[in-house]
């Protein structure tokens, strides 16, 4: 069995839905990640992000709370199964929000690429996303 991903990430400028929209919404992950992406809102519905690079199912979805999906890279072997993500938003003590992130089944050799991945594609590029919303709207 290969190792569990556990990581999480609090931005103290944005609300749990804030968080789970920019997983779920097409516009807002592109916009936050600099790179296309196509989500499905709907339990079964297939998602692709940095320009189909990575993909998968929605399995569960609890709007604003819980997020559920296979995921794969295009990097991956063909014979290696789906690694599942479960993500979870709360509100933070401080204020804003954290996530909470658990993925299962990366493959080992790729395991480092992905923990890494989510501090370089998401968590940073969603700071420096929320940053610009917030002096955008205090303007």
């Amino acid at each position: 069995m290969t190792p569990v991903i556990e990581a999480w990430a609090t931005y103290h400028n944005a609300t749990p839905a804030d968080l789970y929209g920019l997983l779920m919404d097409s516009a807002k992950h592109s916009a936050a990640t600099g790179m296309p992406a196509k989500i499905s809102r709907s339990v079964g519905g297939k998602w692709s992000a940095f320009g189909g690079r990575i993909c998968g199912k929605n399995l569960a979805l609890l709007p604003n709370q819980i997020i559920v999906q296979t995921w794969r890279s295009t990097a991956w072997k063909e014979a290696d199964p789906d690694s599942i993500l479960v993500a979870q938003f709360e509100k933070s003590a401080s204020g804003g929000a954290t996530i909470y992130l658990t993925h299962v089944g990366v493959p080992e050799y790729d395991r480092k690429g992905v923990t890494q991945g989510w501090i370089k594609y998401y968590w940073d590029p969603w700071r420096k996303y929320l940053k610009g919303r917030k002096r955008k709207a205090s303007r």
